[in-house]
C-alpha cells in the first residue's frame, strides 16, 4: 500500500467521480483507475461500487476513507511540526472568516498574531458561514471563524464566548425615545412582532437566528427588505425602513452616517457563540494552536466581559 494510493482514495471519495477526482489530482484518469484497481486487489474488498452515473463508498471504503484520513492528517502533521523545528517555527495557517464578522474581529487579532509570530504565514478565506464550514470539513482551510450552530458535523470547535444580540432602529422609533442614551429600557422579543424588518439574505447564519428568536417569541417576523451586508441592513434601519438584530460587536464599530439606535433587549438577552472551527480528528499545528490562543486573549480584552469562558467541544 502505498501513501499516494490513499490519496488517490480519499480525493475519489470526495468528489464521487472519476474524472473531478483525476483531474484535482492532476494524473490521468485511466492511471487512477489502475491505482485503485491495485489497491482493491491487494486489500481484498471492493472500496467503490461504480456504475455509469455514480461512485459510492462500500461498507469497506467508508472505514478505509476514515483510516486513511487520519494517516493523511498525521503525515501533515508530522511535516508541519518538523518544518517548525528546521525554520524556528515557520509556518502557514489558513484561517476562514465571515466577512462581516471578520472585518470587525480581524483587524485587532491579526495584528497581535504578527507581532508575536513574525515568521507564521496567514492565509485569509471570506465567504458564508455554511461555505467555510465545507471548507473547514475538507481541510482547505486549517480553521474558521464561525457561529453555533454548526451544521457540519465532523467539525470541533473551541468556543471564542458568547456575543449578546441588540435590536437596531430608527433614531425616531417609539423604541429608541421610551428610554434615554444612558438608560435604554431593555425590549422584549414579544414587542416586536408588529414591526417591519429588514434582514441578511438567505444563507446567512444570523438571518436564521433572526428568525429563529422570533419564532422562540411567537411570530414571524414581517420581512420587508434583505440584503447580503450587515452594513447595508443597518443603514436602511436608520434611515427608517423597518427594524433589525445586530451583534453587539458589529454595532459597536464606528460609522459616519446613517447611524440606528441600539437599545439591548430584555432577559432572557439573545446572543450567538462565536467559535473557531476546525475538522474533527485533525491535530492542530503549532502555528494554529497559538493562533486560536492570540483569537481568544484579543477578543476577550476587546468585549470587556461581554464574552463568557471560552470551552473546547470535540
Amino acid at each position: 500500500m502505498e501513501f499516494r494510493q490513499l490519496q488517490y482514495t480519499l480525493q475519489i471519495a470526495a468528489e464521487r467521480n472519476f474524472s473531478r477526482a483525476a483531474e484535482k489530482l492532476h494524473i490521468a484518469q485511466p492511471s487512477l483507475s489502475q491505482q485503485l484497481s491495485k489497491l482493491e486487489k491487494e486489500l481484498g474488498v471492493l472500496l467503490f461500487q461504480r456504475n455509469t452515473s455514480t461512485v459510492e463508498l462500500t461498507h469497506a471504503g467508508v472505514t478505509f476513507v476514515e483510516q486513511a484520513q487520519k494517516i493523511v492528517d498525521a503525515v501533515e502533521l508530522l511535516r508541519q511540526e518538523m518544518s517548525d523545528i528546521s525554520q524556528l517555527r515557520k509556518g502557514k495557517v489558513v484561517v476562514g472568516s465571515m466577512p462581516i464578522t471578520g472585518s470587525h474581529l480581524l483587524p485587532h487579532v491579526l495584528p497581535a498574531y504578527q507581532q508575536a509570530y513574525p515568521d507564521i504565514e496567514v492565509t485569509l478565506l471570506e465567504d458564508a458561514g455554511l461555505t467555510l464550514e465545507k471548507l473547514t470539513a475538507s481541510g482547505k482551510a486549517d480553521l474558521s471563524l464561525l457561529s453555533l450552530p454548526l451544521q457540519e458535523p465532523s467539525l470541533s470547535y473551541v468556543a471564542i464566548g458568547e456575543e449578546r444580540i441588540d435590536l437596531a432602529v430608527p433614531p425616531h422609533h417609539p423604541l429608541a425615545v421610551r428610554g434615554n442614551t444612558d438608560h435604554p429600557i431593555p425590549v422584549h422579543m414579544e414587542e416586536l412582532r408588529d414591526e417591519s424588518f429588514v434582514v441578511l439574505k438567505k444563507g446567512q447564519g444570523f438571518r436564521k437566528l433572526t428568525f429563529d428568536l422570533c419564532e422562540q417569541a411567537g411570530f414571524d417576523p414581517n420581512v420587508v427588505f434583505e440584503s447580503n451586508n450587515i452594513e447595508t441592513v443597518q443603514s436602511l434601519v436608520a434611515t427608517g425602513m423597518g427594524i433589525t438584530l445586530v451583534p453587539r460587536f458589529i454595532a459597536r464599530a464606528p460609522r459616519s452616517e446613517f447611524v440606528p439606535v441600539y437599545v439591548p433587549l430584555a432577559e432572557p438577552v439573545p446572543s450567538r457563540t462565536l467559535v473557531v472551527a476546525y475538522r474533527q480528528g485533525r491535530v492542530l499545528s503549532k502555528a494554529a494552536e497559538a493562533f486560536i490562543d492570540t483569537f481568544k486573549q484579543t477578543v476577550a480584552k476587546l468585549t470587556e466581559g461581554d464574552y463568557e469562558n471560552p470551552t473546547s467541544v470535540d
